[in-house]
């Protein structure tokens, strides 16, 4: 059976400023990796170079059949310094912006991906009350100088996976393992959040802005309902609440979480990934119908994609194939779904586990930089090409 996506549908692929420009010396990240008792296996280093290799990725992602390219602006680059906006910089991500519209693809650009300069890191981050109206400065001058050339916008990449990584379990910046840090992290990231899409927004009412959340098919087992509704409210809820006003969701899945009473629950016996999730590309279409229901917005898939264990492309090929069937399901049965964006276009850093995991359709040599695209690359390219299954 052929499965028809709706005429428009956004097909792409994303990455993530810090994970592939390489160098961005000026930031948290850098910081935390370089860190005496640091928790990252390995630094990002020189990344994938996208830097300066950006037209031959974006020119890689149009001639695989996709028509729209999600990316982040690095806010250290943009502002090393506070109140010093680098127009080279800013010139810089204009270039890069052009050159994807020049493939005939359309932007989306994310303003946050987990990386914060490192002037803006010195109290806390996101504890610090005064990180809000730092980020705001940061989107306005951005936004004035980029926002032409913008069609999706992301604020906040995953806040609640920044609140609850950096300010609960201390493996990302600034490494705080505190309840009280972790709902004071998460008000500001809300607050930061919303200001964003109105300045985004008031450079360009054409911009469709969102957030973009990380999501989980959240499933009871051996009584777990109370917890799961308590921890699901954490990590979803509170975001899902506030952000009814904007122009999409983000959503961002690669599995299921099974709660049990005792808390987090993985069978043994399950096959899991290089980053221990459970293979179960169903957890999308659950989370996209979740999403909508709770926001009323249009969903846009900003990430889904696996890292199997070995790069076993046939595992990604098969996760794609059910996870794209299960948009496709959720839009027959009247979901608003605007596209799927798959994570990710390069084998990159993948923070503190760094070079282990691929999740790239295209593999990257770490010494020569040189692109290969794999099977699973050519798989999808081929149903956004045709756009159906």
């Amino acid at each position: 059976m052929s499965m028809q996506f709706p005429e428009g549908f956004k097909w792409g692929t994303a990455m993530c400023a810090h994970q592939v420009e390489g160098n961005n010396v000026l930031n948290d990240w850098w910081e935390f990796e370089h860190r005496e008792d640091t928790p990252c296996v390995e630094p990002s280093l020189d990344a994938c170079d996208f830097y300066h290799l950006y037209p031959e990725d974006i020119k890689l992602a149009k001639s695989l059949g996709f028509n729209t390219f999600r990316f982040s602006v690095e806010w250290s680059r943009i502002e090393p310094d506070e109140g010093y906006f680098s127009r080279a910089e800013l010139n810089h991500y204009r270039r890069v912006l052009g050159c994807i519209k020049d493939e005939g693809m359309d932007t989306n650009v994310t303003f946050h991906h987990f990386s914060t300069p490192i002037f803006a890191s010195r109290n806390g981050t996101f504890q610090d009350p005064l990180i809000v109206d730092r980020f705001a400065k940061y989107v306005e001058a951005t936004s004035k100088v980029l926002g032409d050339l913008i069609d999706f916008a992301v604020t906040i990449n995953e806040p609640n996976i920044v609140a609850v990584m950096g300010y609960r379990l201390g493996m990302f910046p600034p490494g705080v393992s505190d309840k009280d840090a972790r709902l004071e992290a998460t008000r500001n990231l809300i607050k930061a959040h919303s200001i964003g899409f109105e300045l985004i927004k008031s450079a360009n009412s054409r911009t469709k802005a969102g957030l973009a959340l990380s999501m989980s098919d959240y499933q009871a087992a051996e009584g777990g309902e109370e917890r799961l509704e308590k921890i699901r409210g954490i990590m979803e809820d509170v975001y899902l609440e506030n952000v009814r006003n904007n122009d999409f969701i983000g959503v961002q899945t690669y599995s299921r979480t099974r709660i049990a009473k005792s808390g987090v629950h993985i069978r043994p016996e399950l096959n899991v990934t290089e980053m221990g999730y459970e293979i179960y590309p169903e957890a999308l279409g659950a989370t996209i119908r979740r999403a909508h229901s709770m926001t009323g917005l249009p969903v846009l898939v900003t990430e889904n994609g696996i890292s199997p264990v070995d790069d076993d492309d046939e595992i990604r090929v098969s996760f794609i194939s059910k996870a794209v069937e299960t948009v496709y399901k959720a839009i027959a049965e009247g979901t608003p779904v605007l596209g799927y964006t798959y994570w990710s276009l390069l084998d990159n850093f993948e923070w503190v586990l760094g070079y282990r995991p691929h999740f790239g359709l295209v593999a990257v040599d770490r010494e020569s930089f040189a692109r290969k695209v794999k099977p699973s690359g050519y798989f999808l390219g081929e149903i956004a090409t045709k756009n159906e299954i």
